[in-house]
């Protein structure tokens, strides 16, 4: 379950922040709990979100809305059903 925090909120015992794609890779492959802070800018949230929660990521730091962008990098991954399914007829 993919968790988003505020940029004051505390980083609870045991888990551990990532500051890169290949860091976070390697965490989440040794078991741990991953946080990562994202970019002021919010377009680059968004893109930074998506790219960190495929490599494993699951907690995010920011005053951004990436919820939505998280929510569908889950689904494309397997982790939960989409939104919104719809099937495109001629």
């Amino acid at each position: 379950m993919t968790r988003v925090i505020g940029p004051a909120d505390v980083i609870e015992p045991g888990w551990v922040e990532a500051r890169s794609l290949r860091e976070v890779a390697e965490l989440v492959a040794t078991g741990h709990t991953v946080v990562v802070t994202l970019p002021d800018d919010e377009t680059e949230a968004i893109a930074a979100a998506a790219a960190y929660a495929w490599a494993g990521a699951n907690v995010f730091r920011t005053t951004h809305p990436v919820r939505q962008a998280l929510d569908m990098t889950e689904a494309l991954l397997g982790l939960r059903p989409p939104a919104l399914a719809r099937r495109g007829l001629a």
